[in-house]
């Protein structure tokens, strides 16, 4: 993070006016009935961070700072004193970086603590050591002590940052490494910057069950969901999990999954085409249809994976790691095809890309038109069904219901085998569907396979799944 008050120069056509032109996008997509979130990164910033973009009279980080202590609750950064910051060695492309001058030192005097936490002045390569920690009064070479009152110069700053971008009528924040920064100081500026705009959503990357509460009771409105259910589902996109999990694990949720965001793909990980995953994106269906039914939450969908981008190619400071970079300029090419209407390497979307997008269009599009998706309860059927039922070993099943719209959602995870079995509904499920007593019931599928499936009375569905084919039934 260079500057909080930025936007990035390259990004815009006249860097000059990037400003406006970040306005006119924000005008744009709310005429196309479509909101913004933008990345807020308030744990960390760049060591070399400066504004030049503040409005008047904002001081910048660290401008008043006292260097002489190592923390102070004022101070906005920590200090390392009696020390010299060192740059790591770092071998990206095959050339050795030791320093950003012959000494190898940073120039910072004294250093800042690097960004994940650590206070030395010798960063490790795997350390944030291009980063610098922000002080929100916690001593934490002292006990983790808290100095909360009065209010941290760092708390005002960060919350006058949030609240001149909610004046820009940006509709919401994903919060970065939310978790790094004490929940009271979310408790504190959140319900400040709903005051300017109400509807603001704040998203939490966080990785931490055991904080969830505390981070919704502090004024989150979602959570990643990706310590319970991401975690759960990789292996079983890969091939080499089991489906039986899913239940387990979301069972050991702390929190409603409503306010749980889902995904499986993000900057953060890797492409399920990449060779380090999947190896190709149609594994990774079943998975998805999973994430984008099980709860009422939102779902994330990272840009290039409903067409199996792969981010593959040595992209540079990143490295060859499987996932789309956030440090170099680099491309996205089956995204690219997709958007430029072939015109990006003479190309168009591939069949199996074509294929996948339609699938993807037909599950995002229920998942947001579906009443009992959107709205509705959440029965899992595992329970019933694992060691049970014929052919379930390879299958993950639930229902999705309520009063205009009852579903049964089935997956198969093998990535090789057809499954021929059986989902059984409870005689209870049966109960709540207000399908009790029926001689038999239909199902017809909504993901476009065309299958319309009978339950006999005692409500045993009869199931013919291809590898990696999912459905989801509406029930009648």
């Amino acid at each position: 993070m260079k500057d909080y008050y930025d936007v990035n120069p390259h990004l815009a056509v006249n860097p000059k006016d990037r400003l406006l032109e970040f306005d006119a996008l924000v005008k744009r997509t709310h005429g196309a009935g479509l909101k913004v979130m933008i990345d807020f990164v308030p744990n960390h910033v760049a060591r070399s961070y400066k504004s030049d973009a503040k409005p008047a009279g904002v001081q910048d980080l660290g401008a008043t700072d006292d260097l002489s202590k190592d923390f102070a609750p004022d101070n906005n950064f920590y200090y390392i004193g009696g020390a010299a910051f060192k740059v790591p060695k770092y071998d990206p492309l095959g050339v050795e970086i030791t320093a950003l001058n012959e000494d190898g030192q940073f120039g910072e005097t004294p250093p800042k603590a690097t960004g994940n936490d650590v206070f030395r002045a010798n960063p490790s390569k795997d350390d944030w050591f291009e980063t610098v920690k922000l002080n929100y009064g916690i001593d934490y070479q002292n006990g983790k002590a808290k100095f909360f009152d009065p209010i941290p110069s760092t708390w005002v700053k960060m919350k006058d940052i949030l609240v001149y971008w909610a004046k820009k009528d940006v509709d919401g924040f994903r919060c970065d490494m939310a978790e790094m920064v004490p929940v009271e100081f979310w408790a504190w500026a959140i319900p400040q910057v709903k005051a300017v705009k109400k509807d603001i959503t704040f998203l939490a990357e966080i990785y931490n069950p055991a904080a969830y509460k505390a981070y919704l009771t502090g004024g989150f409105d979602y959570l990643y969901d990706k310590v319970g259910l991401y975690d759960t589902l990789k292996p079983l996109v890969k091939g080499t999990g089991n489906p039986g999990k899913i239940s387990s694990s979301f069972s050991k949720l702390t929190v409603s999954n409503s306010r749980m965001l889902r995904f499986l793909e993000n900057h953060d990980e890797q492409r399920i085409a990449s060779k380090g995953f999947a190896k190709s994106a149609r594994p990774g269906f079943p998975g998805m249809v999973v994430s984008a039914a099980l709860g009422s939450g939102p779902v994330l969908i990272y840009f290039g994976q409903e067409v199996g981008e792969p981010g593959a190619g040595n992209e540079g400071f990143g490295r060859e790691d499987d996932r789309t970079t956030i440090f170099d300029y680099w491309g996205i090419p089956a995204h690219q095809r997709w958007m430029n209407g072939g015109a990006f390497d003479g190309g168009k979307l591939t069949e199996a890309e074509s294929a996948l997008r339609a699938d993807y269009t037909k599950l995002l599009n229920l998942s947001t038109q579906s009443s009992a998706l959107k709205t509705g309860a959440f029965y899992d059927l595992d329970w019933y069904n694992r060691g049970f039922s014929k052919g379930y070993d390879k299958l993950y099943a639930f229902l999705r219901y309520n009063g205009d719209q009852k579903l049964l959602v089935v997956a198969n995870f093998s990535l090789q085998e057809s499954v021929s079995g059986e989902v059984r509904l409870p005689e209870a499920a049966l109960q709540n569907l207000g399908l009790i007593g029926l001689p038999e019931i239909s199902g017809k599928d909504l993901l476009g396979t065309g299958k319309i499936l009978t339950a006999n009375a005692e409500g045993t569905f009869p199931m013919e799944l291809a590898p990696m084919e999912c459905l989801i039934l509406e029930l009648k």
